[in-house]
């Protein structure tokens, strides 16, 4: 037991994780983000990678915030500075994942964080700690780039690029109550030719502040919103306290 009292053993097998619509590090979503800390190590692991094209000031504005959020959880911060697939390979860096009780991708372009942790120490230190018991969050651009295909956000008219590949039978479309309300024909440019139209996966809308916990397949929907299963025939809404499957 820690000397705030929190209990920090780890589960035997993964942690869960979580699909977050948005809202990464803000109050409203602290109680999601507290429960999956809950019962693992007080160490928060976060990488903003995902933000680093929009320049250095929105790199460091996640920092801030992922550190404001940890203070407000009474858990010890651990921001992974990873910019490119140099630092995603630093052996020091990768280091620093070991001991997480959660680790979260926050957001910004999917393409570019998928490119830049594939096969690295660093995802591969992310993935030991998962399968050891600590939480995995991805939010927006970092539950994107979960999935085994990404679309590039910077220009859709390409095809998209791999992603990590963890969650290969599900694609997500974050923010997606303010996609349907403001830009209906996104949705469709997001998913691209082929991208979540393959038998087997499941296409999921996360409204924001919402967020699909549980996984691989069984996901319990928190947050403000709802989360959506989109098909062929159209949406199914499962809202917020219900369950979700996306089987594989």
């Amino acid at each position: 037991m820690g000397k705030d009292g929190r209990v920090q053993n780890r589960p035997n097998g993964p942690g869960p994780l979580a699909l977050v619509g948005s809202g990464e590090y803000l109050p409203e979503m602290a109680e999601v983000e507290a429960g999956l800390l809950e019962g693992r190590p007080p160490r928060y692991v976060q990488l903003a990678t995902a933000s680093v094209p929009d320049g250095p000031s929105v790199v460091a504005r996640w920092h801030a915030l992922g550190r404001a959020q940890a203070g407000r959880l009474g858990v010890e911060a651990v921001v992974l500075a990873v910019s490119d697939r140099g630092s995603a390979g630093d052996p020091l860096v990768a280091a620093q994942v070991a001991g997480a009780g959660l680790v979260y991708l926050s957001g910004g372009h999917p393409a570019f964080l998928a490119e830049t942790l594939r096969s690295t120490l660093v995802w591969e230190a992310v993935l030991a700690a998962w399968q050891e018991g600590a939480a995995l969050a991805g939010c927006s651009a970092g539950a994107m780039a979960l999935s085994s295909w990404v679309p590039s956000l910077r220009n859709p008219s390409l095809e998209g690029v791999p992603g990590l590949g963890l969650l290969p039978h599900v694609r997500v479309i974050p923010h997606f109550d303010a996609f349907v309300a403001r830009a209906p024909g996104l949705v469709s440019s997001v998913l691209g030719d082929g991208g979540g139209r393959e038998e087997g996966v499941n296409v999921v809308g996360i409204d924001e502040l919402t967020a699909l916990v549980g996984g691989p397949e069984h996901w319990e929907v928190k947050g403000r919103g709802s989360a959506w299963l989109l098909r062929p025939d159209g949406r199914v809404q499962v809202p917020a306290g219900a369950t979700l499957e996306t089987p594989s």
